[in-house]
């Protein structure tokens, strides 16, 4: 245990503690970090009764944090906790944090995660009902893989019908899958302890925010929507009802700036209501096709690697990986990527060649480079 857990540095132990707290957020989280002078490790450094009645906290944090005696023996429990099931716990700024995300506004500190995170790519979120029309959920299968097989990550909810559909629409074209949680990673429900092996065998990534021990709540599922939403390029709605969750994650998409389509239905179909009203209200365009999905999130399946056929992040070069942090999902050209990589123009160029066959890179013409 010592070796897994000695990887944090003292910020991120702090952090991992003061996460576990009840009721601790993202904004709480900062206010904090702004009391102790710019790092919370300064917090975990004495006992917690010695700043936790002048620190700015709610009263039912400062409570639940009152029962602590340090920060690093909550750290640890946490720790052992993920340890028990093989849970990792991924910060902001590491790899195994969704970059889309931690670019949002509330985005949390870290993630616990269980799966092998993958190389960057373009992602959607694709959502729906849990209890949608009778027929859809093969259509909503068979339309996932679709997107899929075209280089694209399909991000969902793991919940029963179209969420869950989905995810098996991605595994069933060995693309990847993100499914973010409304529960600890160790609080699974029976369906979703059945999914979680096909996950871990296939590519797939279980996410939650929540720290071990949180079961799922009516609060809990609508915070993990923005999760959903902020993890991706843009977001589907593929059946809604007029009251369906799934309508969270368009307006979560919407508030973080990412295209919002919906699959429009029947007008006499209750089930997709609230489809049609994002259409006609303006909050979604209209989805029609894969090759939609494919343009909102800039995808061009003609110039990318099919799913499974790329190397993984692991296997690139020093080069390669110091020339894909230069590039952005705007065009670039090769003198400003040159400008910016630090490596001679052989070297860069052998560099986006390894990105262009791993899948990472398209080049356009006239020698402008994107990420995928």
């Amino acid at each position: 245990m010592a070796d897994a857990t000695n990887r944090y540095t003292a910020e991120q132990r702090a952090l991992l503690a003061l996460w576990a707290v009840p009721g601790l957020g993202p904004r709480t989280l900062e206010g904090l970090r702004a009391y102790a002078g710019g790092s919370v490790a300064r917090l975990a450094a004495c006992p917690v009764r010695e700043w936790v009645v002048e620190a700015p906290l709610p009263t039912p944090v400062r409570r639940k944090l009152a029962e602590v005696a340090e920060l690093e023996w909550l750290a640890e429990r946490v720790l052992e906790r993920c340890a028990a099931v093989a849970m990792g716990v991924a910060f902001q700024g590491e790899r195994a944090y969704p970059a889309r995300l931690a670019e949002t506004g509330d985005a949390p500190p870290l993630l616990f995660y269980r799966g092998q995170v993958g190389p960057p790519r373009r992602r959607v979120a694709m959502v729906g009902s849990r209890h949608p029309d009778q027929g859809f959920l093969p259509f909503a299968r068979t339309f996932a893989r679709q997107v899929a097989e075209g280089g694209v990550g399909v991000v969902s909810g793991a919940a029963a019908g179209v969420d869950r559909a989905c995810h098996w629409g991605a595994l069933d074209a060995s693309g990847e899958t993100w499914a973010f949680l409304g529960s600890a990673l160790d609080e699974l429900d029976p369906a979703q302890a059945k999914l979680l092996p096909h996950f871990l065998a296939r590519g797939g990534v279980f996410f939650s925010e929540l720290p071990p021990g949180v079961r799922a709540s009516t609060t809990t599922f609508p915070r993990r929507n923005r999760l959903i939403a902020g993890a991706s390029d843009a977001v589907l709605v593929l059946r809604a009802g007029a009251a369906s969750g799934s309508l969270y994650t368009a307006e979560a998409g919407r508030a973080q700036g990412r295209p919002v389509l919906a699959l429009p239905g029947d007008v006499m179909n209750e089930g997709a209501a609230g489809c049609n009203a994002l259409i006609r209200d303006g909050q979604a365009r209209a989805c029609l096709s894969v090759e939609e999905v494919w343009r909102a999130v800039g995808i061009h399946p003609d110039r990318t690697v099919p799913p499974g056929e790329g190397c993984s992040w692991d296997e690139l070069s020093a080069e390669a990986r110091g020339a894909y942090q230069v590039l952005d999902r705007v065009p670039r050209s090769f003198d400003e990527v040159l400008a910016g990589s630090r490596l001679s123009p052989g070297a860069l160029t052998s560099a986006l060649v390894e990105l262009e066959l791993s899948g990472l890179v398209i080049q356009h013409p006239g020698r402008l480079y994107e990420k995928v």
